[in-house]
């Protein structure tokens, strides 16, 4: 019998899995890459805007961060590493925050991972048991399948471009009582907004007011994950807030996400972290020891050093934003273009991130009845490729879709707005 011979098919295939694994549905974005991908492959011509990622021959990572991961593995920095991070990262995400955010914390609030996808599933885990409730935005990135891994019961807050695509205090506060975590994301992926400071102090001082009433009555806390990990790539005035900054008694209760890949173009490093309440990090750190999701050694001892050269920081983030804002601006701007000459689009200008929300106003139009009609077409017929928000578990079919600007060139964006334009002009005539 050889190798392909192996009898590995059943005919009681999804009685064999358990009921987490039959449940669990698999990311849509990568479904959807996976077919631009195949187009690509055949040699139609695609702007690609789906994957939230970075082409290496758009953006590379920093040079010298490069330079400092070539020297940790010269040095054989290869081994495992400590299960909560390297001291030395952990000391420079401490410094990294002070000096970027003004927020002190010791070093025991510190937990370095593969990436800030562990450190979202630890913080779910840590805090949140089955049957307990998490509220989340919709469009949001993956809130509901960690919200399913756990066990837990969504509250989903419908957001929309009234509120900027995130959730207010005025939302979320008839369903906090209930709730054991809140999860908010911003600069927001999928929308590229970026939450306003008053709405972020009013968040804050609703989790703390509402932790004072539980510890009155003897009830677990609320805590608030605070996904920042593109906090630093912000355009014009729109400036990031993290909630301790604004009212310091949140830091009681807020876990942040955070890490390298988006802020430096460096998703394939695996480098992401949490800063928390110590006793949250302790019992994340023994989670994500148990399935092994730690960064590389080289990349921890690389990252630290480079987090301590602020200036080789900005030097990277200037030119960086420079172009992310380019490739988004262009887009903003040609849809801004058709709308004005009558064609059913409009985008929400450039603020954060690496996405732009564009809406296509054409439902129950021309026989498209949903937001995939919509995906397919403009793939299809314009070789635009682009994620509908019920991706990001929006169920309502409103025409939004995210268009990411990391692994596309100026030329792909040009020639890719011109054969919308085209096409949507073909469906007026």
């Amino acid at each position: 019998m050889t190798t392909a011979d192996l009898p590995l098919t059943t005919d009681r295939e999804d009685l064999c899995l358990s009921g987490l694994a039959r449940g669990l549905v698999g990311s849509e974005v990568l479904k959807i890459a996976g077919e631009v991908r195949a187009l690509k492959a055949s040699g139609r011509a695609i702007a690609d805007l789906t994957v939230g990622d970075f082409s290496p021959t758009e953006f590379r990572i920093p040079t010298r961060l490069h330079e400092l991961i070539d020297e940790a593995l010269v040095a054989g920095q290869t081994n495992y590493p400590p299960s909560d991070g390297t001291l030395e990262l952990r000391k420079a995400v401490v410094d990294f925050f002070a000096r970027g955010l003004g927020l002190h914390y010791p070093l025991e609030s510190t937990l370095i991972a593969g990436g800030s996808r562990p450190i979202i599933y630890a913080a779910y885990a840590a805090v949140v048991d089955p049957g307990d409730k998490v509220i989340y935005p919709t469009p949001s990135w993956n809130n509901n399948h960690y919200t399913y891994l756990m066990g837990a019961k969504p509250i989903e807050l419908v957001v929309g471009p009234e509120t900027n695509f995130l959730p207010t205090a005025a939302q979320l506060e008839p369903h906090i009582r209930e709730a054991r975590l809140i999860a908010i994301n911003t600069p927001l992926n999928p929308t590229g907004t970026v939450m306003a400071r008053e709405e972020v102090e009013r968040i804050a001082q609703l989790v703390v007011d509402e932790n004072k009433r539980r510890a009155a009555s003897n009830e677990r806390a609320l805590f608030l994950m605070w996904d920042q990990v593109y906090w630093t790539l912000t355009f014009g005035e729109n400036r990031h807030y993290a909630p301790p900054q604004l009212v310091p008694e949140s830091a009681a209760w807020t876990i942040f996400v955070d890490g390298i890949s988006k802020a430096f173009a460096a998703t394939g490093l695996r480098v992401g972290w949490t800063v928390a309440p110590p006793y949250v990090t302790r019992r994340m750190r023994d989670i994500i020891g148990h399935i092994g999701a730690w960064a590389p050694r080289a990349e921890q001892m690389a990252t630290a050093r480079f987090l301590g050269e602020p200036d080789a920081i900005a030097a990277f983030h200037g030119n960086m934003i420079r172009e992310l804002q380019l490739r988004l601006d262009l887009l903003h701007d040609g849809f801004e273009s058709m709308r004005r000459d009558g064609l059913p689009v409009r985008a929400i200008s450039p603020q954060g991130a690496i996405y732009l929300s564009v809406q296509f106003d054409l439902i129950g139009k021309h026989g498209l009845t949903c937001n995939e009609d919509i995906r397919r077409l403009l793939l299809e017929k314009a070789g635009f490729a682009v994620v509908p928000f019920q991706a990001f578990g929006l169920k309502e079919e409103t025409g939004w879709f995210r268009l990411s600007a990391g692994a596309v060139s100026l030329q792909d964006i040009e020639a890719g707005l011109a054969r919308v334009r085209e096409t949507l002009t073909s469906l007026a005539e």
